[in-house]
């Protein structure tokens, strides 16, 4: 039977997520990441790549290069909202479909076809989901992963592309070397140093030779310049933990600060439990210091999405783990062995917290994750995003030069 495999892709999703929540960074060149000069681009969007950045360049660097550039920490709570928000639309819509990222997704619709068109299902479910989420979207359709993938990066952006069976070679031919799935910057230079740019190039040479110079690696490469993928979609499976973790541009002993936010992660986390409708039982604090000793504590505890019960947890674990008094490099939290579930009252917590929970994470949602904070982690509030309430413009834009 022909596969129909489907490779769906969010464009610069992390920058797109911004511009729906603030449609004054369209147009202009955003870099999403650490804001320090130790940090790194974690996303970037079209604008910015016009001046030679790329996800993980040091942000000092993507600084230097494009110095007007509007810088933001980002939101993970805001990223994964609407990578739910996707997946979801996706579920509803597909027999089979495999989430490889946050922002990237597998389809099979293999024997579909015959119902309706393949090339059709995937054209409309892409529609639906710019339409219902204001994301742009690009996917590529064809026989296997590796083509599909290859295709929605040449369809990119917010496009789409149908590869024929039978035309995969052709295709892929004149394409640069480094678009193959698994040809990092060390095995592209190598390639170049044998003389071989395009995918035309290792079409043509003998499976020997590439497993010659590259040992099973080679293989695989020859197969995908090729055209060849019999791997199959793996159905999606919900993650099983959250975590944050939070490196100091410089190394700190404020033990203030420390247990500032590491009051403020938690609870942004607990909030994205709630939100998502989840519950832990694990909870896991980590510790690096200046020497890059990593250290971690772990309790399990009843299910719970509680921030007065998982918080003072977090800080007593915290406490107990930083015994060394010397300067720390990291810090982070982590969930794990979540279930789906409401959080739900017992009988030795007020009513009211129940009710207050309900209500910050209402303004949460609508104004965003650190909206509503504790006033120990306000130190932790780094997200460059302005106060929902006073009406001003977002300081990052308020001062930009014009």
């Amino acid at each position: 039977m022909n596969r129909s495999i489907v490779h769906l892709d969010l464009d610069t999703f992390f920058v797109s997520c911004e511009r729906l929540i603030d449609s004054r960074l369209n147009g202009l060149p955003v870099l999403i990441g650490g804001t320090s000069d130790r940090g790194v681009v974690a996303a970037c969007s079209y604008e910015a790549r016009r001046f030679g950045i790329h996800s993980a360049m040091p942000m000092k660097m993507a600084r230097q290069l494009c110095p007007e550039a509007i810088v933001l920490r980002g939101n993970s709570g805001t990223y994964s909202k609407y990578s739910k928000l996707i997946t979801d639309i996706i579920k509803e819509d597909v027999p089979l479909y495999e989430k490889t990222s946050i922002d990237e997704f597998y389809v099979d619709l293999t024997g579909m076809d015959r119902f309706y068109g393949c090339e059709k299902i995937a054209s409309e479910l892409r529609t639906k989901i710019i339409r219902e989420s204001g994301l742009p979207i690009s996917f590529g359709l064809s026989q296997n992963k590796t083509v599909s993938k290859i295709a929605t990066g040449e369809a990119k952006p917010n496009n789409e592309i149908s590869v024929l069976k039978g035309t995969e070679k052709p295709f892929l031919a004149p394409l640069s070397v480094k678009k193959i799935p698994m040809v990092g910057d060390k095995t592209y230079r190598s390639l170049c140093d044998l003389g071989v740019r395009q995918i035309k190039t290792i079409q043509e040479m003998p499976i020997e030779l590439m497993e010659n110079v590259f040992g099973k690696n080679g293989i695989m490469i020859w197969k995908k310049a090729n055209g060849i993928d019999n791997s199959p979609v793996i159905p999606y499976q919900e993650r099983k933990s959250i975590s944050t973790e939070r490196t100091f541009e410089k190394d700190t002993i404020d033990v203030i600060k420390l247990e500032g936010i590491m009051t403020a992660m938690a609870e942004n986390l607990i909030f994205q439990l709630r939100r998502g409708n989840k519950l832990t039982a694990c909870v896991t604090v980590k510790i690096r210091y200046s020497d890059f000793q990593t250290y971690t504590l772990q309790r399990k505890i009843p299910y719970s999405a509680s921030d007065c019960t998982i918080i003072p947890l977090v800080l007593e674990l915290y406490k107990k783990l930083y015994d060394r008094r010397v300067r720390v490099r990291l810090i982070g939290v982590r969930f794990s062995h979540l279930v789906e579930g409401a959080h739900q009252i017992n009988l030795f917590e007020d009513i009211k917290l129940l009710g207050l929970y309900q209500a910050m994470d209402h303004i949460r949602n609508r104004y965003g994750d650190r909206a509503v904070m504790r006033a120990s982690g306000m130190d932790a509030k780094s997200i460059s995003r302005w106060n929902p309430f006073n009406g001003e413009p977002p300081p990052l834009l308020a001062n930009r030069k014009r």
